[in-house]
C-alpha cells in the first residue's frame, strides 16, 4: 500500500504559519540541485518513488511537444517528463479541448527527466505526477511559443485584491478546470481562491462532488496545478492524505479570501529548512547512466 504524507493539504491555521517560509523560498528562487543537471530519463520501467515534494521518477516518459488539443510550452526547461498516467491525462485533456474548438491548451511544467528537486519555480513536481495547465488558450503552437517562451506569465484570471475573478475568466476556463477535476486519475487541483469561489458560485451541475478536488492555494491565478493520485503498481509512491469533508465552498474558502490569507505577514521564516532526506531508491535513479 502506498505510504501517506501531507503535502499541500494544510488547514488555514497551519497554512498561515508557513507563509513566511513560502516567501523565503520565493526569495531564494534559484537553488543548486543535481537533478536539474540530468538530461534524460533513467532506464527501466516507470516507477514513482516518494512524494511530490520529496521524490523522483524512474523510467519517465516525455510528453510530445504537440498533440490533439494541446501544446507543451517552455520546453527549454526540460521539465516535460512524467509517469505514463500523467501523459495520458494530458492527452485526455487535449482531446476534450479539441472537441470544444480549435484553440489549444498550453501545458506547462511536469517533472524533470528523473524528477527530483528543481532549481527554480517549484517545490513539488518531483515524482512525475504533477502538471501545470495555463488558463489562457493558444491559437496555434507558434502562438503559444510567442506568448510563453522566455516571457513572463500570461494575464491573471483574478482581479487586483484577490477576491474575485477578472474579465479574462470565462466559460472556457471554467470548463477546462471542471474537465480536469472530473478525471478519475486526479487527486487534487490547486488554484487561486477567487477562482475556487467562482466555480462554487457558478456550477449548476447536479453533481458538484468534483469541487472537493479544487483546493485554494496562493498564486495559481494564471494557471492551475493538477496532481494525480499514486498509480497502481507503484508501492514506493507516497500518497497525500485523502480529501475529506464537503465541496469546500464554505468556511474554509472564506478564510482563503480573508485579509489574514490575502495579506499574510512576511516575518515568518528567518532561515531555510534543511532538505529532507530523499528516498533511498532515488539515489540509484540519479546514478543510472
Amino acid at each position: 500500500m502506498a505510504r501517506i504524507t501531507q503535502v499541500h493539504a494544510f488547514g488555514p491555521a497551519l497554512a498561515f504559519c508557513i507563509v513566511g517560509a513560502l516567501f523565503l523560498v520565493a526569495a531564494q528562487n534559484v537553488q543548486a540541485t543535481p537533478w536539474a543537471a540530468v538530461a534524460a530519463p533513467s532506464s527501466g520501467p516507470p516507477e514513482v518513488i516518494g512524494g511530490v515534494s520529496n521524490g523522483c521518477i524512474g523510467g519517465a516518459d516525455a510528453l510530445p511537444e504537440t498533440g490533439p488539443g494541446y501544446v507543451s510550452i517552455r520546453r527549454y526547461r526540460n521539465r516535460y517528463y512524467g509517469h505514463p498516467a500523467l501523459l495520458r491525462f494530458v492527452e485526455d485533456m487535449g482531446r476534450a479541448q479539441q472537441s470544444r474548438g480549435e484553440r489549444l491548451i498550453m501545458i506547462g511544467d511536469l517533472s524533470q527527466p528523473r524528477g527530483g528537486r528543481m532549481s527554480s519555480s517549484h517545490r513539488s513536481h518531483q515524482n512525475g505526477l504533477d502538471v501545470d495547465i495555463w488558463f489562457t488558450l493558444a491559437d496555434s503552437p507558434a502562438a503559444a511559443r510567442r506568448l510563453m517562451d522566455n516571457r513572463s506569465d500570461p494575464q491573471s484570471m483574478v482581479q487586483a485584491g484577490g477576491r474575485s475573478v477578472g474579465a479574462a475568466w470565462g466559460p472556457a476556463q471554467a470548463s477546462l478546470i471542471e474537465t480536469a477535476a472530473r478525471h478519475p486519475g486526479v487527486d487534487r487541483i490547486f488554484v487561486n481562491a477567487a477562482i475556487k469561489q467562482a466555480l462554487c458560485r457558478n456550477s449548476d451541475s447536479a453533481d458538484r462532488d468534483w469541487l472537493r478536488k479544487i483546493r485554494p492555494w496562493w498564486s495559481h491565478d494564471a494557471h492551475f496545478h493538477v496532481r494525480l493520485r499514486c498509480p497502481a503498481g507503484n508501492p514506493d509512491c507516497e500518497s497525500q492524505a485523502a480529501l475529506t469533508g464537503d465541496e469546500g465552498c464554505g468556511a474554509d474558502l472564506a478564510w482563503w479570501l480573508s485579509d489574514e490569507a490575502l495579506k499574510p505577514s512576511k516575518g515568518g521564516g528567518s532561515a531555510a529548512k534543511p532538505e529532507p532526506r530523499m528516498p533511498q531508491a532515488c539515489s540509484a535513479i540519479l546514478r543510472d547512466f
